[in-house]
């Protein structure tokens, strides 16, 4: 297929943040090599903190050449698929970096996943060895995997040996049963054992922009989970973006926070890859919990905190929000969701700290957008395309058609983080990367200016009485009332309208509002055909994804269980 012939303007090219440039060639390298500059770059300097077990960039590198010549004792090769299975945790950044030295591919997976999705996934992307740890959840699901799916070999990492004294000690006395009961086998090997080697694995010719570092499962813009095939170009250049993107980071001495999921592209990208690159020390959770992040940031004062909008909601709402000192924050940056305006602005208010919104997909590994740090930071607004990206606003009709400034149409991006296609899937592959160029399936427009905004999801549109109404636009609606503290709109099946519009609200504590109270304080805010015709208050925080955004599909599949 022929790409139709395209000027895209790009005004967003005068308007780019001071010291940078647009132009400017983006380095596309072997994964690994990222992790060895940081060793030669930062050494000695502090690279994790887990719950207050610390590492530097010598000893993860190291660690990480030791555990590659154990994963090669074990066949591991070029091209071989390696699962890992962790919480955010030193061990995911060591057992990352092996596998790309061996020119093995990373297969990322949610350690909350089911046994069925865990199953599938295994098979689909032919995962041969499984990195995991003694956690006995963790361990059971993946135990099971050996005898029911293609899976032969899984790697255990001990918990308890990177926790500090006394928390090993601890963790041991009172949360004991939580570690699994194992019994050695021959496909069951220990993350311990597989470094006691001279820690030299094999020389292998990466070339970057073939041969694929990572598969990052996604829903995609259609269908059914499928795996994303991330290159080392793909990879390495998304992370240099957001590393010159945030270029005022003070290499080798910020500190950045790690709660989102690694095993989520934004995290791997934006947290730990970019704090590669940068010498940042990655200070962590091994999961997301309100109270014991602020106390992070109270306490080790970092300076990059990337996360989801509900992270950044659930702070702005918490109780006693001025007890903890956040004023370390510099750089915070929201993706993974639309970041509603009431939310970044009540966040920069109640804290102090700037709020960026990004943009993203896991097809481009992920980052596309972001607002520049420092620079003109417009509420709304996904920000300007990162270096050596080309945005531009497609026709959702005849799917060729490049729409004027201020016209809406599909967001579509070119550039090196833009993956080479979905493992096994031909067909889809084609569709979504049509003439070159990433089909987001985003409904945006672009300003005068080149900075971009999210209009809604062409999937997400809701068609009442042959009109469209776009759910983001209602949301953020919604959010300027002082009562509501989160708030999804979808449409539902109607007989005489082909859909209406529902919205599922959580006020906040203490507080309580009408349907008739919010229409009131909506009328000059959207059209009556926007007007959702149904709305249902709870006292519950409504679903949320694993890492943490706001879930449509969810609160659709129980308002269909319960009609």
């Amino acid at each position: 297929m022929t790409a139709p012939t395209l000027s895209p303007a790009m005004p967003w090219i005068e308007h780019y943040p001071h010291g940078l440039d647009w132009h400017d060639p983006v380095p596309q390298t072997a994964v690994f090599d990222m992790l060895s500059q940081a060793q030669k770059t930062y050494g000695d300097r502090p690279a994790f903190d887990f719950l207050g077990y610390r590492q530097s960039w010598s000893q993860i590198h190291g660690q990480a050449l030791h555990f590659a010549k154990g994963l090669e004792s074990l066949g591991v090769r070029k091209g071989t698929k390696v699962g890992i299975c962790l919480p955010n945790c030193p061990y995911f950044v060591i057992a990352y970096y092996a596998i790309a030295r061996l020119g093995a591919t990373v297969v990322n997976y949610n350690p909350l996943y089911a046994e069925a999705e865990l199953a599938r996934m295994i098979e689909d992307s032919e995962t041969d060895i499984m990195v995991t740890t003694d956690l006995e959840m963790l361990f059971s699901k993946t135990h099971k995997m050996l005898h029911d799916t293609r899976l032969g070999h899984i790697i255990i990492c001990p918990f308890t040996d990177i926790l500090p004294f006394p928390k090993n000690i601890l963790f041991k006395l009172i949360k004991g049963r939580e570690l699994a009961n194992i019994t050695p086998s021959k496909r069951i090997s220990f993350y311990p054992d597989m470094l006691v080697n001279d820690g030299t694995p094999s020389d292998v010719q990466i070339i970057p922009h073939q041969d694929i570092a990572v598969f990052q499962y996604t829903g995609g813009t259609t269908g059914t989970p499928k795996g994303a095939m991330l290159t080392h170009a793909n990879v390495t250049a998304n992370a240099y973006q957001c590393a010159r993107w945030f270029r005022d980071a003070k290499s080798g001495q910020d500190k950045m926070v790690g709660v989102i999921p690694f095993f989520h592209v934004f995290a791997m990208t934006a947290v730990m890859n970019m704090s590669v690159v940068h010498g940042l020390e990655i200070i962590a959770l091994p999961r997301f919990d309100l109270d014991a992040t602020l106390k992070l940031i109270h306490k080790k004062k970092p300076q990059i905190f990337p996360a989801v909008p509900a992270i950044f909601n659930a702070i702005n709402h918490h109780k006693k929000l001025s007890t903890f000192n956040l004023s370390s924050l510099k750089y915070c940056v929201s993706g993974g969701a639309p970041l509603p305006v009431e939310v970044k602005q009540s966040f920069e208010s109640k804290t102090g700290a700037s709020l960026v919104e990004g943009y993203g997909l896991t097809e481009s590994a992920p980052v596309l957008c972001c607002n520049p740090p420092g620079g003109l930071n417009k509420p709304g607004s996904i920000g300007l395309p990162f270096p050596q990206t080309t945005i531009q606003i497609i026709s959702t009709e005849d799917h060729e058609t490049v729409m004027k400034q201020g016209e809406r149409g599909e967001l579509c991006a070119r550039g090196p983080q833009v993956m080479a296609g979905y493992w096994n899937r031909a067909d889809e592959s084609a569709n979504v990367l049509r003439y070159g160029r990433l089909h987001t399936g985003d409904v945006a427009v672009m300003d005068e200016q080149g900075y971009f905004y999210i209009v809604d999801r062409i999937k997400d549109l809701i068609i009442t009485n042959g009109y469209n109404v776009y759910p983001r636009h209602v949301e953020e609606a919604i959010y300027l009332h002082p009562s509501v503290e989160e708030c999804i709109v979808a449409g539902l099946p109607d007989s005489q309208r082909g859909e209406i519009v529902k919205a599922w609200i959580k006020l906040k504590e203490g507080r309580q509002l009408s349907p008739e109270d919010l229409k009131m304080f909506l009328e000059d805010k959207i059209s009556a055909i926007e007007m959702p015709k149904r709305f249902e208050f709870r006292d519950t925080p409504l679903p949320k994804t694993m890492i943490g955004k706001l879930s449509r599909k969810d609160v659709l599949a129980q308002e269909k269980q319960s009609s």
